[in-house]
């Protein structure tokens, strides 16, 4: 490859010098007292916030639709949003479950600088299992879990969020949406046709009707069980197919925030959740960070009774949360 040389006038040199050396003098002053400001103020995730918004949750008890607990926990969903500044709306709507049961569904959207057209998706579901089906007392198989890790923990990081985004807000535009009916998929005892569209029901409905007509966001972002002691998040197998660059913008993020022993940068299973049909039919890049792997499935306590709050992690849930407020607080 050919180099182009320009020859520089004497005196040009001797003021670059100069500047040169005026810089230098401001960054040692700099050093010896304040440190330089970074360009973009990243808010500090409160892990033991979060963890509380966990609780809150879980002390309404199990969250099934057409509960009253389900129901309860809804309107307290719908005030911390409020709280925190969010334009609230909510999605009523009756779902039809795989068994045929009427679900009396709620999605729950808080949208931050709604006027603005650059935006981010940010999701969880908030329901729980009706069913212990993966419990392994057979006893248990038919009893309602609380689901702390699987719906509490990803929404419980979503709220710590919205009350930093109240305070802070980041150049784009954010939207928490809280879908419903995820987890009334079939009981692993159903002996008639499983279909990945008996899942995700809320979202399904969310992704082909959204809270705004044309609705559009840059990507999105789907937490589900993520509040596990030394969890491990992969690339999840429909994330790598529809949003490739933004697992690697998230799972960098974590790495270069020291947390790279959770955000494992290896692929994953392919799992049906929320993000796929978001995905199919909004057509936003969205990806899902899940606990999973090959070699134990999802997380432990996945779909038994003993999904409480005694599997919560606070670390587990500053390493997701800070990691997600990078990403939007940085996103230009």
């Amino acid at each position: 490859m050919k180099r182009n040389y320009t020859i520089i006038p004497l005196f040009l040199l001797l003021f670059v010098a100069m500047v040169a050396c005026s810089n230098k003098s401001r960054n040692n002053a700099d050093s010896e007292g304040k440190q330089p400001q970074s360009t973009v103020n990243v808010p500090q995730f409160d892990a033991d916030s979060a963890y509380q918004y966990v609780k809150a949750q879980v002390d309404f008890g199990p969250r099934v639709p057409n509960t009253a607990a389900h129901r309860a926990c809804g309107e307290y969903l719908v005030k911390k949003l409020e709280q925190f500044g969010a334009t609230v709306c909510s999605q009523q709507v009756d779902l039809i479950a795989y068994d045929g049961t009427l679900l009396k569904a709620r999605n729950i959207i808080g949208s931050y600088k709604p006027e603005t057209k650059k935006r981010i998706l940010l999701l969880s579901h908030w329901d729980s299992r009706p069913w212990a089906d993966a419990d392994p007392d057979e006893k248990n198989r038919h009893t309602p879990i609380l689901g702390a890790n699987d719906g509490a923990s990803g929404v419980g990081v979503l709220l710590e969020i919205a009350r930093q985004l109240h305070k802070q807000q980041p150049e784009l535009g954010i939207d928490i949406v809280l879908v419903d009916a995820e987890d009334y998929g079939p009981h692993q005892s159903y002996e008639g046709t499983h279909k990945e569209e008996q899942w995700a029901l809320g979202s399904q409905y969310w992704a082909q009707n959204p809270h705004v007509q044309g609705y559009n966001a840059r990507f999105g972002i789907l937490l589900d069980m993520v509040g596990a002691k030394d969890a491990t998040f992969l690339y999840e197998g429909y994330s790598e197919e529809f949003a490739k660059g933004i697992n690697r913008k998230v799972w960098n993020t974590a790495n270069n925030l020291g947390y790279g022993r959770y955000f494992v940068k290896e692929r994953g299973n392919t799992v049906t959740d929320d993000h796929l049909f978001v995905n199919r039919s909004a057509r936003i890049p969205t990806i899902d960070i899940i606990q999973c792997s090959e070699e134990t499935g999802f997380y432990e306590n996945w779909h038994t009774l003993k999904d409480d709050m005694d599997g919560i992690d606070r670390n587990t849930l500053k390493a997701v949360g800070q990691t997600i407020m990078e990403v939007i607080y940085k996103e230009k």
